[in-house]
């Protein structure tokens, strides 16, 4: 027998409007799928890029501005470190939100000799906040918010669910909701009207936005349409476990590199010029580099 759990009425639930497979890309630091980049990410809006990845090798000393990141372990770990002197090791079950403003250099580096696999979100920052001071939060799992009833558990890391918030700052409002349905179950969760939103299922298949919707499966991506909320049904035999990701879009034009995001081009240039001369947010890149991770004192 199907049991529910309703977060709020919802009065029109947000149907799947285009379902997807990401593409497989291969880089020197591993492998990713990506579910969505740069020339996508209007339509995202206040999301900039989101992909799943498994990390082989470290990404060396690098600069950003301009926007957040948010990284979800899955499995293995890896170790932060940046020029303002944040370090951490996030694990499976781990979050790291990392608002970027007006510059960071920072390195990531894979521990262990498992497979170490993680998702990563890129939120754009509103023009007024992209030369604010860097902010780094760390959220171990077991410290994450989580709410569970009749069969149906989600983790809150960003937003609220089941009448249960998170303490995470995002300065770019955001939903990010991992949620795993047991078979049989519905859920039903709210979602402000004005926001984008989008599903990535980790694992098994739902019905999504509609009884009346096709199946999906693990990896798609769903982009999903207008509405208040998402309605889910597990009508299989096995756990379904997807991501419910949703943010207030920003209406800005968006400029970027692999580095930077920025409203122009002329920002994008002063940006650069800004970390070549280790001024206006990138001082302590003049003589700061990463630490080998076996020198870091263990977490």
């Amino acid at each position: 027998m199907s049991t529910e759990h309703q977060t709020s009425v919802i009065s029109k639930s947000r149907s799947v409007v285009k379902s997807f497979l990401p593409q497989l890309n291969t880089e020197a630091a591993g492998s990713y799928l990506l579910c969505f980049g740069s020339k996508e990410s209007m339509a995202f809006d206040p999301f900039l890029a989101f992909f799943e990845y498994t990390f082989t090798h470290e990404l060396p000393d690098h600069p950003h501005r301009g926007f957040e990141t948010f990284t979800y372990i899955l499995e293995g770990a890896q170790t932060y470190q940046d020029f303002v002197g944040n370090k951490g090791t996030i694990r499976a079950g781990d979050v790291q939100w990392l608002t970027i403003g007006r510059g960071m250099v920072h390195s990531d580096t894979p521990i262990g000799e498992g497979l170490n696999r993680g998702l990563q979100l890129l939120i754009n920052l509103p023009s007024k906040d992209k030369m604010m001071e860097p902010r780094y939060q760390e959220v171990v799992g077991e410290e994450i918010k989580k709410a569970e009833k009749d069969g149906i558990e989600v983790r809150v890391l960003a937003g609220e669910s089941m009448g249960v918030k998170t303490p995470v700052f995002t300065r770019t409002p955001t939903m990010f909701l991992d949620v795993i349905m047991k078979p049989g179950t519905e859920w039903h969760q709210s979602i402000p009207e004005s926001w984008n939103s989008f599903v990535y299922i980790l694992e098994g298949e739902g019905v999504f936005g509609s009884l009346k919707s096709s199946t999906d499966t693990a990896q798609h991506l769903l982009v999903l349409g207008p509405g208040d909320g998402l309605s889910v049904w597990n009508n299989s035999t096995e756990t379904l476990r997807f991501l419910l990701i949703a943010g207030q879009p920003l209406h800005e034009p968006v400029v970027q590199n692999r580095s930077f995001v920025m409203n122009t081009e002329a920002e994008i240039q002063k940006a650069s010029e800004d970390f070549q001369f280790h001024k206006n947010g990138f001082e302590n890149a003049r003589f700061w580099s990463s630490q080998p991770v076996s020198s870091l004192k263990k977490n």
